[in-house]
C-alpha cells in the first residue's frame, strides 16, 4: 500500500466558513465535494462510521469486512476512496492494515454545515 501525502483541510471555524456565511469559489467547491462524494456512497458512510465510533479509534479491515456482503478487495477500495478523500488514514501492520477517522476533517465539514442560530427563531 503506498502512502500519499493527505492535504489537511481546515484549521479552523475561521478559515472555514459555513455554507450560510459565504458562497463558495471553485476551489472550496470541489475540495468539499471530493468529502461529500466519498460520503454519499452507503457502504462508505458505514465504514466511516464503524471506524469512527471503534473504541480505542482504529479498526482493523479484516474486522471490518465481514460485516458487509462484499469481497475483501470491494471493501479496500471504498476504503482507498475515504482516504483519497482525506477523511481516514491507515498503516499496515504486518498483514494487515488498521484505519482510523481524520478528526478535523469530520469538524471540517461540520463546520461548513453549521448554521447560525438566529435568536428568537422557531425551534
Amino acid at each position: 500500500m503506498s502512502k500519499q501525502e493527505l492535504a489537511v483541510i481546515g484549521q479552523g471555524d475561521a478559515c472555514c466558513p459555513g455554507v450560510s456565511t459565504a458562497p463558495l469559489d471553485d476551489e472550496r467547491a470541489a475540495e468539499l465535494a471530493k468529502a461529500f462524494k466519498a460520503l454519499g456512497d452507503p457502504v462508505r458512510l458505514r465504514l466511516l462510521s464503524m471506524i469512527a465510533s471503534r473504541e480505542g479509534g482504529e479498526v482493523c479491515v479484516c474486522e471490518m469486512t465481514p460485516a458487509f456482503d462484499l469481497s475483501q478487495p470491494t471493501i479496500s477500495h471504498h476504503l482507498k476512496l475515504l482516504r483519497q478523500a482525506g477523511l481516514i488514514d491507515c498503516e499496515r501492520r504486518g498483514t494487515w492494515v488498521y484505519y482510523w477517522v481524520l478528526p478535523e476533517a469530520l469538524d471540517h465539514l461540520a463546520a461548513f454545515l453549521r448554521t447560525p442560530t438566529a435568536t428568537g427563531a422557531p425551534a
